[in-house]
């Protein structure tokens, strides 16, 4: 189908432009992915699909019109062109300019990897979880894999295809003990194949699930922090969550040239500490947001975007790039051929500093230490953000003590990045699906481990 949408691209798109427009492209997208849960010692969910279909998109002063469909067929595409544009003649385009082609490399090709391999996988975690303490009630193993291809062809005379490989894997565990249960969670993976599994000198298996079970089983004996304001320290094991929801979205650029950020108009300002430099890469090698290509056919690209606490740079896909006469960062991303592509991160995080981590709290005489972010959420136009605490201890007089439960953090955005006073030398990752207007989209994030002045920590009174 992919030769087809190729073959008819130039009549389709001068068709398109037939009543003149800004851009227009044709987006073909064909995934293969793969879902199971294990639950309760059995498949509780196995779910492999496949699905294919096109966008067409037309950028006509500034607005966007898009139809799609999944027959991918001459009088089908063609029935999408006439609901866009009322014309039947034939506008003018670029052929032939540019034709890029990207490929995740991978050793082992979800495609190609065995159904008892994976069920070996989800088998192996359950025993490790269930094994770790007799206190574990429950295991919920998720094991993820998808072969996206794409072919975008557009107006600009661009021809370019992206073949994007994905493995995640989440273990979540739940221990119960006198009527309290507690839940931990970890989770792995990124663009690669199914050697994640099977490379390195580290169980990946038994890490992971072993980590989902010792958060569980340390829940059962954690305390409720005291509540207030207090020195916070945030590990590299942590990943980058607070940077990704409480600074990234706001430097979306749809978002701040809408009013809808606190950055809006602070290009050149002084917004973080200068110890902290933000980026956003779709170029690392192996990470969950990486792709050669964004589904704009716009090549991935290291965008920074506070360096020393100045800010550089917002995040930009074609249309806000026209709408502000700025290139476009690589950062168009789109759930599924159904959807128009939004500006989306990538891998975001804080580059590492100089600082030594293992300094951070010796003079803190109380503080929380933060190792594992939960959920949260954040209001990008004041930068206000609330972040549950997964995994994390009190600090007393320089040591860390006791862990805690129910913690959540309270703040700021720009005040928190303003008021970091130490930034180490480590990076810790983590992988997430963001949502935004209704699209999901993987990415990582990633921080060092930094010690933020002050925060509002909620626990007890």
């Amino acid at each position: 189908m992919k030769s087809l949408v190729r073959e008819l691209a130039p009549y389709l798109l001068t068709k398109l432009m037939s009543e003149g427009g800004e851009y227009g492209e044709l987006f073909y997208e064909k995934i293969f992915s793969t879902f199971l849960n294990f639950e309760n010692r059995k498949l509780q969910k196995g779910i492999e699909g496949f699905d294919e279909g096109v966008g067409i998109r037309l950028i006509k002063n500034g607005r966007t019109y898009y139809g799609y469909t999944n027959e991918i067929s001459k009088s089908s595409l063609e029935n999408i062109v006439s609901s866009l544009v009322k014309e039947s003649g034939e506008g003018k385009i670029k052929v032939g300019l540019k034709h890029q082609i990207g490929y995740t490399k991978v050793l082992l090709d979800p495609e190609d990897y065995f159904a008892e391999r994976k069920k070996e996988i989800l088998l192996k975690a359950d025993d490790i979880v269930r094994s770790y303490d007799r206190r574990i009630k429950q295991a919920s193993i998720t094991l993820k894999d998808s072969k996206r291809e794409i072919l975008v062809i557009n107006t600009e005379g661009e021809i370019v295809e992206d073949t994007q490989i994905r493995v995640a894997f989440y273990v979540e565990a739940i221990a119960e003990e006198n009527g309290f249960m507690y839940k931990g969670y970890e989770s792995t993976g990124g663009l690669i194949g199914y050697e994640l599994f099977e490379s390195g000198e580290v169980d990946l298996i038994d890490y992971v699930s072993s980590k989902a079970a010792h958060r569980a089983v340390l829940g059962l004996s954690a305390k409720h922090p005291p509540a207030g304001s207090m020195p916070v320290v945030i590990s590299s094991d942590a990943g980058g969550t607070m940077i990704h929801e409480a600074v990234g979205h706001g430097l979306e650029a749809d978002l701040a040239e809408k009013g809808l950020s606190v950055y809006a108009g602070r290009v050149g300002e002084k917004v973080a500490s200068e110890l902290v430099t933000v980026i956003d890469d779709g170029t690392i090698s192996g990470k969950m947001g990486s792709f050669n290509f964004d589904d704009e056919g716009v090549p991935a690209q290291k965008t920074v975007l506070i360096e020393n606490g100045y800010l550089k740079n917002f995040l930009y896909d074609r249309l806000t790039a026209m709408q502000t006469g700025k290139k476009p960062t690589g950062n168009g991303r789109r759930d599924t051929y159904r959807n128009i592509p939004i500006v989306r991160m990538r891998n975001t995080y804080i580059a590492p500093g100089k600082d030594n981590p293992h300094d951070f709290i010796k003079d803190i005489k109380k503080g929380l230490y933060v190792v594992k972010m939960g959920g949260g959420q954040v209001n990008t136009v004041n930068g206000d953000f609330m972040f549950e605490i997964v995994e994390g201890y009190m600090i007393e007089n320089g040591e860390i003590t006791y862990p805690v439960k129910g913690a959540s953090l309270l703040g700021n955005g720009p005040k928190a990045m303003e008021d970091i006073e130490a930034v180490g030398y480590d990076l810790g990752w983590a992988i997430g699906t963001c949502g935004k207007s209704g699209q999901a989209a993987p990415v990582g994030d990633a921080q060092p481990t930094i010690r933020i002045k002050s925060l509002i920590v909620g626990g007890s009174v």
